[in-house]
């Protein structure tokens, strides 16, 4: 029961100190511009402060001046304009205006300089110089500068993209040729465009367009991207630009039937008379026949094959015909009862004759060199 009566005693003593802290905020918070709290602190109402919500807040920027309602600036004595920042004095206390210049005052805080001859500005800051006199020299949108009118010469500041001593000459963007392929560099006011051929994009025109995007080969051919055109590496049986020809297949009987091709050479056995040269007797090519190809037209491979070919028969038949001038020079004779006439000229015997042979041993005369009764042939 003691506790219970020292703990009841302790919630008094709460209550006691929150209704003396409420009475105190209620005393000394100005309820008209804010309210208490019930920790017993005193909220001020929007566009009041202070500890007791005593005080307006001044329009935001106000310098010079104070409040009775909130958001006002009521300047001072000496001060004007709506954050009271202008001095009423300031033609009296310190004068603004600059080279000689007289100052008015104008009300309300505002002021203007009358300036002496030369001089201009709001506070007579800039003297008629150069520029001035000049009359805007710069062109294209240069800016003039001249010190405030203390220089001598003036300046110009060019825009970019201009140069030169007033700004008049344009920079030639094309100067450095920024265009690829062949493109066309058109210039501009500190820029420049690239007019691109057929077959290429980009800013610069360095971009190839592949024209195999598309798809346009047929038949699953291989398409292969070339300067604004495209090849088509068609499969066996098509052909045409995309591959949409079907070629016609040979056939076996008129291919067997058709002339040699270009490098075909016929190789005939010599069955007719036998000539003196040896390389002649050996081959026989059809000439016209080779004539005839390559006025259609030979392949690389099978002109060198007829050029070797020719070469090597040439190569056979002049080394035949000078052994057969070097045999003769020398005098010398195959075995036998005839030969050729000695280089004294012997006479010879008027019952032989001698006839040379180029046929081999044991190859069968032909009709018209058999020998005759009575005489004798060499072989």
């Amino acid at each position: 029961m003691v506790m219970k009566r020292e703990r009841s005693g302790g919630s008094r003593g709460g209550e006691e100190q929150t209704d003396e802290a409420a009475d105190d905020c209620s005393a000394s918070c100005d309820l008209a511009h804010g309210c208490c709290a019930p920790d017993g602190s005193c909220r001020c109402d929007p566009g009041w402060e202070g500890l007791h919500c005593e005080r307006c807040v001044r329009m935001p920027g106000c310098q010079h001046g104070t409040c009775h309602q909130p958001w006002q600036c009521i300047c001072h004595s000496g001060w004007a304009g709506k954050f009271c920042d202008k001095d009423e004095h300031i033609c009296t206390t310190q004068s603004p205006c600059r080279n000689g210049g007289q100052c008015v005052y104008d009300g309300g805080g505002e002021y203007h300089c009358v300036c002496p001859l030369g001089f201009h500005g709001r506070d007579c800051e800039h003297k008629a110089g150069p520029c001035e006199q000049a009359g805007s020299p710069c062109r294209n949108g240069g800016q003039c500068q001249d010190d405030n009118g203390y220089a001598l010469n003036f300046t110009c500041r060019c825009l970019a993209g201009f140069v030169g001593a007033r700004c008049e000459v344009n920079v030639d963007d094309c100067l450095m040729r920024p265009c690829a392929n062949g493109a066309t560099c058109l210039d501009g006011i500190n820029r420049f465009s690239c007019l691109c051929p057929e077959g290429f994009a980009g800013r610069f025109c360095t971009i190839n367009l592949d024209d195999c995007a598309s798809r346009p080969c047929q038949r699953g051919a291989r398409c292969r991207d070339r300067v604004h055109d495209f090849d088509c590496l068609c499969p066996s049986g098509y052909g045409g630009k995309t591959c949409e020809l079907v070629l016609p297949v040979p056939d076996p009987t008129t291919t067997a039937d058709s002339p040699l091709g270009p490098t075909s050479a016929v190789v005939v056995p010599a069955t007719g008379p036998v000539p003196h040269s040896v390389g002649a007797g050996l081959l026989r090519i059809s000439v016209k026949e080779v004539v005839r190809r390559q006025e259609v037209g030979l392949g690389e491979s099978s002109l060198v094959a007829v050029v070797v070919f020719g070469a090597l028969t040439a190569a056979l038949v002049l080394s035949t015909v000078l052994l057969t001038l070097r045999a003769w020079r020398r005098g010398i004779c195959p075995p036998g009862p005839c030969c050729y006439p000695p280089p004294h000229y012997a006479p010879a015997r008027q019952d032989q004759e001698c006839q040379v042979s180029m046929l081999p041993a044991g190859l069968p005369l032909p009709p018209d060199l058999s020998p005759e009764p009575g005489k004798t042939t060499a072989l």
